[in-house]
């Protein structure tokens, strides 16, 4: 397999657009991704559009506003990793020699509210009241309180921090600061989570452009190289997310999150103390210090003392989600991981301004969703 390399990105910002269709969205991130690339459509050889909550041939009817050149498009969908799928399958097209340039695309329009359970649950499970993720979210939460000390106020930091981060991103949907008091006290969406802890459904698209490693230099001067890009799903049934059968809390050995991170750590021959900066889930404010765990930045239990020493605040060790993460960004779960590789991408180019993180060379972006699909990247420079 040849090594390959990101050369451009881009993204159309994350938010609500009833006057833009997916295509438009999709289409605005694609055009942004090949002028950073500083190649033009005629030269993508293969592409793959992640979403999930999109017509069939999505990645076909945006993409194809450039021209219909003939190369094979296709749509995948994994859930919250469709946008990892989509970016796995452009490099190991590439990395495979078939095809020299690649563009891996993440879009989605979601509907308002909580995600449409009939696209993930039974029926039954709809009918008994099973099919409302932040209960299963809050489940693991009140568990992790219990077993290991974890305090509403450290998941509250969590927000603080990353909604402070989103003040510097102009793609996020929100991107304004709230006090810690303003964030434990807000509407109680289910306990201990709030609504400011909580990401929202919403719309947006990302994109990157792919091609050997030995190819890069001739299209931009700051290539970026995918050292792992792993794409797996929960080895257990019990996987708390969907379609869930029951209402238990504790999901059994290896969490699916550790498993994807370690595989991604071995075929990039790095670990978790070479990470300079990561994305990580943080559909509600808890699952990131489950992430810090997870991803081997910390032993278990010990998440909830990452953020109350500044660990992962710009400047500290181990930044993540200096985007805001998708509690200010909101989650167009097509886009998703896309998202944050464009946000890693900034700052490994040293291009992420006021949450910029010093001498940031290696980084690391984490998905995770119904089913149990789980993805995670490692880029570097």
């Amino acid at each position: 397999m040849r090594e390959v390399s990101i050369i451009g990105v881009g993204i159309h910002k994350f938010g609500r657009f009833d006057d833009e269709p997916y295509t438009k969205i999709g289409l605005d991130a694609t055009t942004m991704a090949l002028r950073d690339a500083n190649l033009e459509w005629k030269d993508i050889q293969i592409a793959f559009a992640g979403c999930m909550y999109l017509p069939a041939t999505s990645g076909v009817r945006t993409l194809t506003q450039l021209g219909k050149t003939g190369i094979p498009i296709t749509d995948v969908e994994s859930a919250c990793a469709s946008g990892g799928t989509s970016l796995r399958l452009a490099s190991l097209a590439v990395g495979s020699g078939e095809y020299d340039f690649a563009l891996a695309l993440g879009l989605e329009k979601m509907p308002r509210g909580f995600m449409d359970p009939t696209q993930l649950y039974e029926d039954w499970q709809i009918k008994i009241g099973l099919s409302q993720n932040p209960m299963y979210w809050a489940l693991m939460a009140r568990r992790h309180m219990a077993e290991y000390g974890t305090t509403i106020e450290q998941i509250g930091k969590i927000a603080f921090k990353n909604h402070k981060n989103s003040v510097y991103n102009p793609y996020a949907m929100y991107q304004k600061e709230f006090t810690l008091e303003e964030i434990l006290n807000s509407r109680n969406v289910n306990d201990p989570i709030t609504l400011l802890m909580i990401c929202a459904p919403n719309e947006g698209a990302a994109a990157a452009v792919i091609c050997p490693k030995d190819m890069a230099h001739k299209f931009t001067t700051k290539p970026i190289d995918i050292a792992a890009c792993v794409h797996t799903v929960a080895k257990y049934a019990a996987d708390f997310r969907v379609p869930a059968k029951s209402l238990s809390a504790k999901v059994s050995p290896p969490p699916v999150s550790k498993f994807t991170a370690d595989k991604a750590y071995e075929v990039a021959g790095l670990g978790p103390e070479d990470i300079d900066v990561a994305e990580v889930q943080d559909t509600d404010a808890f699952c990131e210090i489950q992430a810090y765990e997870n991803l081997g930045f910390c032993k278990v239990g010990e998440g909830g003392r990452l953020i109350d020493e500044g660990i992962t605040e710009v400047g500290g060790k181990i930044p993540v989600n200096t985007s805001g993460g998708l509690i200010s960004k909101g989650e167009p779960i097509g886009a998703s991981h896309l998202g944050q590789i464009f946000q890693l991408v900034q700052q490994l180019r040293g291009e992420a301004g006021a949450v910029q993180v010093a001498n940031a060379k290696v980084g690391l972006g984490h998905v995770l969703g119904a089913g149990g699909n789980c993805a995670a990247t490692i880029i570097k420079t």
